[in-house]
């Protein structure tokens, strides 16, 4: 019998996805971390730095086996001992979400607008608006040492700040980047094991920049759940996230601690119950160096020189589609999310999905690159 690569929305298991989550940590695969507190590991900074300048390869090892074979999430306690410098990103970071509240409605991929205050592509607009901050913030080799151990070397750091403020709705239950921003339809078109190495080719990350005590809301964890290998196209289904919201974890933060988890995991920022307490915390999406093709292509100008033979051409509409597969670009990343952002969904529209709605309309050549170049410009950063 072939092997069944492809599956369906009405194929997922809620019972094969509790024996993932009913899984318990057993201590003794894990020598570096201080303790286990509901499934999730615990490690304190000064330690993981000692371990790695005896043995690196052993840290990078057990912090790769904690985010894949064990329950996913970490916790690196003091990522930042000095808060100061915290304290100091923070007070830009006012300046900067301050600044683009008068021109723009903040919004959230899983939760309603206005619930949360949040900076898009916040790596990039920390650098720009203050060097210096910028660099002793990053200059932190404990947070290299994680990516590393996730995704190798030549990752790509981007970071997204999020505000979570008093009265503040929790999120939906999630996967993250890259299928977990997809319809579950989508996502069902990718192999199975396309759908698994997702979660390879990211690092999920946040960096308390407040204390986050329970009431605050910190982020709602489901430890194993990532090891379900559905549970892209599953997380949306109602009895999932009955489940979820059963059995989720939460654990209180300090300023400057770091949580680290598989994209894979079932997770959700939490209620903001308090009455006067904002929770800030530096979201940190790492990526990994195989996400790009080896050689530079300008869909642009290959789109403008097709789009006239997709208008006067005898193809049928399998040889178009394919065509068009080939000549422009079918996902929605990376982008500029403050001047592209998800419309109809979690995602932009495609340059794929562009060419079909001017042939659907029948615009010109000239219609079409016009509009080609606006969507263009609006992804740059």
């Amino acid at each position: 019998m072939t092997a069944q690569y492809f599956t369906s929305e009405n194929q997922t298991s809620l019972a094969d996805f509790k024996t993932f989550c009913e899984q318990r940590v057993n201590p003794a695969d894990y020598p570096l971390a201080s303790e286990v507190v509901s499934e999730v590991l615990i490690y304190q900074r000064d330690a993981l730095d000692a371990a790695a300048a005896r043995d690196r390869h052993a840290v990078l090892s057990e912090l790769h086996q904690a985010l894949s074979y064990g329950p996913g999430v970490l916790v690196v306690k003091g990522l930042y001992a000095d808060t100061a410098v915290v304290d100091r990103a923070s007070a830009v970071f006012e300046l900067i979400m301050a600044e683009e509240a008068k021109s723009k409605v903040q919004a959230d991929h899983f939760s309603k607008a206005g619930n949360n205050g949040r900076i898009w592509n916040a790596l990039q607009k920390l650098a720009e608006t203050d060097a210096a901050v910028f660099s002793e913030y990053y200059a932190n080799p404990t947070l290299g040492l994680i990516c590393h151990a996730w995704l190798g070397p030549a990752w790509r750091m981007t970071s997204q700040v999020n505000q979570v403020r008093p009265g503040g709705e929790a999120q939906q239950a999630h996967r993250d980047y890259h299928l977990g921003f997809q319809q579950s339809a989508f996502a069902a078109e990718f192999p199975i094991p396309a759908q698994i190495l997702s979660q390879y080719m990211t690092l999920q990350g946040a960096v308390a920049h407040s204390d986050m005590p329970l009431a605050s809301g910190p982020t709602r964890l489901l430890p194993w759940s990532h090891q379900y290998e559905l549970g892209y196209i599953a997380y949306r289904q109602p009895d999932f996230a009955a489940y979820f919201a059963e059995n989720y974890i939460q654990l209180p933060l300090e300023k400057g601690d770091g949580l680290f988890f598989n994209p894979a995991l079932f997770h959700a920022a939490g209620n903001n119950s308090t009455a006067d307490q904002v929770r800030t915390a530096n979201l940190l999406q790492v990526s990994s160096a195989f996400g790009v093709p080896m050689e530079e292509v300008n869909h642009e100008r290959i789109l403008k020189q097709v789009y006239p033979q997709l208008l006067d051409s005898p193809l049928n509409e399998p040889q178009r589609q394919a065509l068009i597969a080939v000549a422009a670009r079918g996902y929605s990343f990376p982008t500029n999310l403050d001047t592209d952002p998800p419309l109809g969904g979690l995602v932009p529209q495609t340059q794929q999905q562009l060419v079909a709605e001017a042939l659907n309309a029948g615009w010109s050549a000239a219609q079409f690159n016009q509009a080609l170049d606006a969507q263009t410009a609006k992804r740059r950063a």
